[in-house]
């Protein structure tokens, strides 16, 4: 099939060159005519591990291309995905549609014969239906159909994320639009991948849905977390302890400072807008969006209090991103740490193994090469994203260059008995502080 991605950002570019790999024709288009020169060179402008890979041996198959024209692509296109940004809106925290509405127009223009127009982005609930009245108004003889296919990628597990999803859901009004995205995603079909036919406005509120509940179980696991520091409780075993129930599940409970990315935060956000326009409030949601946003500024306190006073240090902060295997800086509990500690008058210096570059355009820090220079006569250590490189690091070595053996882990990625044995002050979330 001959398919239109409308948008490079991360799921647009993730989503075009995985479906190329299916063998579909994808031609890729943005706006940004840096990023698609850089991409025609071979250059990806994002980190998500694979992926140049994959962009790399599709587009010398010829199956995969960019381009800054829309009006090229679309007239030969079977399906036109829009997969641009929906970032919250600022002042009200309802998304912002206005680059979806704006291909929408695109589109319109452009089309020539049937094809299947297909919101990628995360959009509110109506949206496909907007879409749809934004093309009919403009081409009122086109024939088309709108389809709502949400993605559900975790950053630095995109691509497999892809080739073995969990589920597919299409909303989709007609059956022709049905059977277009069923040849999409033939070879998943064809691996009894389950595929979830849905009303338009069924599949947009999924995404949000399915957003939410995850943000919820971060949100749980990390009050539970206070509570474990007041109690005596180790929260890791808690998070064990229910995860092995098969209601519950183990993913997702893991305590830490917070969550962040380009998709937790603005979608719970945005389901909560959605909840309030309706009359429909979702209590639950608006707890999770005001927990998280206190929890970052309140894990630096902590910070603070482990080191006592922090005017005058230098601490050491290993990774910057919202999480690991991504450079991805959206919301990351560092946007709000970092900053608190730097005006308690502390003295940083960081480092990422991918996300400096990112880090740099919204932080006023120092960065580092690797951990230890980053380490080098600082007051101690905070550990903000478990990158696997600070899983195994050698902590004799730790140590020696530290001015003083303290490590704040908001991570829990070691154990209190082995870094009590290895002579650390040593500060987890939802564990007892040794040392």
């Amino acid at each position: 099939m001959r398919i239109a991605m409308i948008g490079t950002g991360y799921v647009g570019l993730v989503s075009g060159a995985c479906l190329s790999e299916f063998g579909h024709e994808v031609v890729c288009i943005d706006k940004d005519a840096g990023k698609i020169a850089d991409l025609n060179k071979g250059k990806v402008p994002i980190f998500e591990p694979g992926l140049d890979e994959v962009v790399a041996v599709n587009a010398r198959a010829g199956r995969l291309s960019f381009t800054t024209e829309l009006g090229q692509a679309v007239p030969q296109a079977d399906a036109v995905f829009i997969a641009v940004g929906t970032p919250s809106r600022r002042g009200d925290g309802h998304a912002d549609l206005s680059f979806v509405f704006g291909a929408a127009e695109e589109i319109a223009r452009a089309m020539t014969g049937y094809a299947v127009v297909v919101t990628k982005s995360t959009v509110p609930v109506g949206t496909g239906r907007k879409v749809e009245e934004i093309i009919r108004k403009i081409r009122p003889d086109a024939e088309f159909d709108v389809a709502s296919n949400p993605e559900f990628l975790r950053e630095g597990s995109a691509i497999e994320d892809f080739r073995r999803p969990d589920r597919i859901v299409v909303g989709a009004e007609t059956d022709r639009a049905k059977n277009v995205l069923k040849e999409v995603y033939r070879p998943l079909y064809l691996n009894e991948t389950p595929i979830l036919f849905t009303s338009r406005e069924t599949s947009e509120l999924i995404k949000y849905a399915a957003n939410a509940f995850l943000a919820t179980k971060i949100t749980f696991i990390n009050e539970m977390a206070d509570l474990c520091e007041k109690v005596g409780a180790d929260v890791q075993e808690v998070a064990r302890g229910i995860g092995l129930d098969g209601r519950i599940g183990g993913k997702f409970l893991h305590a830490g400072p917070g969550f962040g990315g380009s998709c937790f935060p603005k979608d719970t956000l945005a389901l909560l807008k959605t909840s309030q326009d309706a009359n429909a409030p979702v209590r639950i949601v608006e707890t999770v969006v005001s927990v998280n946003e206190n929890r970052k500024s309140r894990m630096a306190d902590k910070i603070i209090e482990a080191f006592g006073n922090v005017k005058g240090k230098t601490i050491a902060v290993l990774g910057l991103t919202f999480k690991p295997n991504t450079d991805d800086m959206r919301d990351a509990p560092s946007l709000v740490i970092v900053p608190k500690l730097q005006n308690a008058g502390a003295r940083i210096r960081a480092y990422d193994p991918e996300g400096a570059e990112e880090a740099h355009k919204v932080l006023d820090i120092e960065t580092c090469k690797d951990a230890y220079e980053a380490l080098s006569g600082a007051d101690g250590v905070v550990i903000l994203t478990e990158w696997n490189e600070f899983r195994a690091l050698d902590l004799d070595r730790v140590k020696s260059l530290l001015k003083r053996p303290l490590m704040v882990d908001l991570r829990n990625i070691y154990r209190p008995t082995q870094m009590a044995e290895a002579g650390f002050t040593y500060v987890s979330v939802g564990r007892r502080t040794v040392g």
